[in-house]
Order: C-alpha cells, then structure tokens, then sequence
C-alpha cells in the first residue's frame, strides 16, 4: 500500500499529493508516468511524475479532475494508501547536452514541465520557461517555476495573470529577441503542442513534445495512444511519451483523444452521482 503523505490544492481542479512510494522514487527521471489505482478493483490510470525525493522515498503527482477516477483519487485524504502505485514507466526525457532550452508548459501540461526544467536546471542548462493558463485562477506552479528558470514569461488568455496572449506570442518574441535554443520542450494540450511546433519549424529550432495527454492504458496494450510520427506507427506509453513535434501527425491524435470524451465524461457523472449518494 502506498501513502498519501501530503495533499494539497492547486487550483479548483487541479489536486498535488506526495505519495510515498521508494522504489519508485529511487528510479524515476523527468518525463516518466506512473499507473496508479485509487481503489482496490478500480481503474488504471497513467500520471506523470511530477517530482520525487529519493532520500524522503517520496515521488509527486498532480492530477486534474476530469474522469470517473480522478474524481475518487480527490477524494481520498492523507494517511489513506493507495492499492496500486506501478513505475517508473516511459522513457525518460533526454536532457543531457542541453546548454540552452525554452520549456513551454499550457494548463496542467505544466506539471509535466516542471521536473524537466527542474533537471535541466541542475545541470546548468539556461532554462527560460513559458507558462499559459486561461485565467489567474488555474495558474500552477508558478513559485516553482520561477525557482528553476533563468527567465519565466507568464501568459494568460483573459490577461489576469502576466501578459494576454498565447505561449506562442511569448515563445515567438524570445525567438525573434535573439534567444539561440538548443530545444524547445513543449507540454500541454495538444492542440497547443501543435501550434508550438509549426511556429519552431518555421525557425529551425528543433521541438519536443509530451503525448502524455492521449495516453490510457500505459502499457502498449490498448492502443489508445497509437500517434503517427514521421510516417510510422507508435504508441506514446512505451515508444514516448516525448517525440520530435516536427514529426507528430497532431490532427490525428486530437481526433482520436476526442473519441473517448462522451465515456469519460459519463463515468465522472456516475462517480459524482456515487458521492452525493454516500454524503
């Protein structure tokens, strides 16, 4: 059984927890997932690593409540375990060599940015970090971020928090301001990721993006993740989740990502249904 040692709040959505879990801790690198279960016969779900404390034993998952479990796993408190806590699963994103990145994180996609501007920060690499939210509400990570990033630019659709606009508004001045990037790393919402990575390709700066996003099962097996990169069949579980966003067919994997929305929206019904009942 794996402990909640810590819970807290984002933002309305959004929950972080500490779990405690040190085999885990002992292994994992940025950009790796979990699977986890929030009860004994429940779910699977995939969570990227959001952070970890090898000598605590300790790794870091935040997770925004939009499904069936999701919606349980807020429910649950610290001191309460986890039945199932799998990993560290995925390939790790490649930092090493890197003098010079801009990391763009969107909504919760900056939980997953945050560990690799971490890494990449430790290992003396200039990080200039671009956060986006749609208002201040749902903003993130920001002290965080500000702690990692040589330069932080915070934007935000309605103007309330930073600058209004896009990432790619903030992402697009740091390019023509003279910013030499080794490699933009790019996580958030697809439809995000793909527009980074038409504007990068227009400068030559080679892009990376996380398919965390579309990912289900986690293990290869369902092929729900299948995405087409450079022509070719892959499955972002256990080929990615990180590839070159120069090469991912987008269009493909926004319409498939869509196909599961009436069920996971159908399934967080009956799940909020199930709490009203209890309480």
């Amino acid at each position: 059984m794996y402990e909640i040692l810590k819970k807290e709040r984002l933002n309305p959505t959004v929950t972080r927890m500490d779990i405690l879990a040190p085999r885990v801790a002992k292994k994992a690198e940025p950009g790796q997932f979990i699977i986890l279960r929030a009860e004994e016969d429940g779910e699977r779900i995939p969570l990227t690593v959001a952070d970890f404390d090898r000598e605590k034993g300790t790794v870091t998952i935040i997770f925004q409540i939009v499904g069936a479990t999701t919606e349980k796993l807020n429910h649950l408190n610290e001191g309460d375990c986890l039945p199932d806590f799998v990993g560290p699963l995925g390939k790790p994103s490649e930092t090493e060599g890197l003098k010079k990145v801009a990391v763009i994180g969107g909504g919760v996609g900056c939980a997953i940015a945050y560990p690799i501007a971490k890494k990449l920060h430790s290992l003396g690499c200039t990080v200039h970090s671009v956060a986006g939210f749609r208002s201040r509400d749902l903003v993130i990570l920001e002290d965080d971020f500000r702690a990692v990033s040589d330069e932080l630019l915070c934007m935000s659709d309605d103007g309330s928090w930073g600058e209004k606009g896009l990432v790619t508004n903030a992402l697009e001045t740091l390019i023509r301001r003279g910013e030499q990037y080794d490699e933009v790393i790019a996580i958030g919402p697809l439809v995000m990721m793909k527009f980074v990575a038409q504007l990068t390709k227009r400068y030559g700066v080679k892009t990376v993006v996380s398919m965390n996003p579309i990912m289900i099962d986690g293990t290869g097996m369902c092929g729900g993740c299948r995405l087409t990169v450079g022509g070719e069949t892959k499955f972002a579980c256990v080929d990615g989740p990180d590839f070159d966003g120069h090469l991912v067919d987008f269009d493909e994997a926004m319409d498939r990502a869509s196909m599961y929305r009436p069920f996971e929206r159908a399934a967080y019904e009956e799940a909020c249904n199930l709490f009203r009942e209890v309480r």
